[in-house]
């Protein structure tokens, strides 16, 4: 994500980062599991209070983070949420009730995948069902992090780029509403 962030911010957004409170703990070294979701909620919310309110804002993140920011979104009333690697299923399990709220959300959504993606695969994906406030971009050969195999012919660069991209159109069309 600071590669994601950096080039996002060089494309004239203005990108705000924070750190769950499990996070924060790690940098003493203390290696702690993510906190209940009711924490990460809470914490979402602050941030995007702190930020002025959601309709000034476009929330998201990758993967837990991002999913995190999707259970969010509608109650903040955030104008856009972008998701990098949106965390379907765990590897080789059924998403059970983890999307659930994906059917109803209201905020309008982009989530960037990889093909590969071992939490949610394209043919697995389109058999959700899903909001029709939520677009994709599908990166090609891209595993959860976006980074392509060495023998597709795509580099993690070519990958980024069309993520950040897509995230950047996808952000300016909601500037514009």
């Amino acid at each position: 994500m600071n590669d994601v962030s950096e080039r996002f911010a060089k494309l004239g957004f203005r990108v705000v980062r924070f750190e769950f409170p499990y996070m924060h703990a790690r940098r003493d070294g203390k290696r702690k599991p993510p906190d209940r979701e009711p924490i990460l909620r809470r914490t979402w919310i602050e941030v995007i209070d702190q930020l002025g309110g959601g309709e000034n804002v476009i929330i998201g993140g990758k993967s837990m983070g991002g999913r995190m920011a999707s259970l969010v979104a509608d109650e903040a009333g955030a104008r856009g949420l972008l998701c990098f690697g949106f965390p379907f299923h765990a590897p080789g399990k059924h998403p059970g009730g983890r999307i659930a709220h994906l059917a109803d959300i209201k905020t309008p959504t982009l989530m960037v995948q990889g093909t590969r993606d071992a939490f949610g695969t394209a043919s697995e994906v389109s058999q959700y069902d899903l909001s029709q406030s939520i677009q994709f971009k599908w990166i090609e050969d891209g595993d959860h992090s976006l980074v392509p195999r060495a023998k597709s012919g795509r580099s993690k660069e070519q990958n980024l780029d069309a993520a950040i991209a897509a995230a950047a159109d996808f952000s300016s069309g909601l500037s514009s509403r």
